[in-house]
């Protein structure tokens, strides 16, 4: 019987997966945001505006708290909203409440800052100062705190670094800086770590039942 013999240059997986291309995806994506200016707790975009989302190794550094409860927090010199330069250890010797917002004239922002201004008195029955620390200059602060008649001190944090310092944690992947209140005792311990981005007012509520606490 005749023997056929079949010759070819290709295996069976060769001709399975020969040419399949693979899909690729961009490494950052990014969001679009539509209107001029969002009404979002805390952002301001300008139209177009893309908010890149970090990778899932940057988010997870982002968000780990370098200054925790029973901590001592790294010092800074800040200017204020009249330009004069602030430093955090001209506050030892009384309780500081230090919280770190987003940004001037945005809603969340303001009720919270309206709210500090509202309680201030409090405040200041307990012994304590407050400061608020985001990335505006210092002409945005002092329009902000002479448009709401702000009682408090207002620090310019430009580039974030003292917000990156302390570890302060970023919201919806870090597009969004994060809302946090640190209450410090008289010798410049950490004795209170309160994050809350969505319920601006509470920061103030948590910050003096604390303070009435001890």
């Amino acid at each position: 019987m005749a023997s056929i013999s079949l010759h070819t240059n290709h295996t069976l997986p060769s001709l399975l997966h020969a040419q399949t291309p693979k899909p690729t995806f961009p490494q950052n994506l990014s969001l679009l945001a539509k209107s001029s200016q969002s009404q979002f707790h805390g952002v301001k975009l300008s139209n177009p505006t893309h908010l890149a989302i970090p990778s899932s190794a940057s988010v997870r550094s982002s968000i780990v708290a370098k200054v925790t409860e029973g901590t001592q927090p790294p010092a800074f010199t800040l200017k204020d909203q009249n330009g004069r330069p602030v430093s955090l250890s001209k506050f030892k010797g009384k309780p500081v409440v230090v919280y770190f917002y987003p940004a001037d004239e945005t809603p969340g922002c303001t009720k919270q800052a309206c709210a500090f201004r509202d309680s201030y008195e409090k405040f200041k029955k307990a012994g304590a100062e407050v400061i608020g620390i985001s990335g505006d200059g210092t002409e945005s602060h002092k329009a902000f705190a002479q448009k709401y008649k702000l009682p408090f001190t207002l620090l310019s944090d430009e580039g974030n670094k003292v917000r990156k310092d302390w570890g302060v944690p970023s919201d919806l992947f870090g597009a969004l800086p994060g809302r946090q209140t640190y209450v410090l005792d008289k010798n410049g311990v950490c004795r209170l770590v309160y994050n809350n981005q969505f319920q601006p007012e509470k920061h103030i509520d948590e910050t003096l039942k604390f303070l009435k606490s001890v």
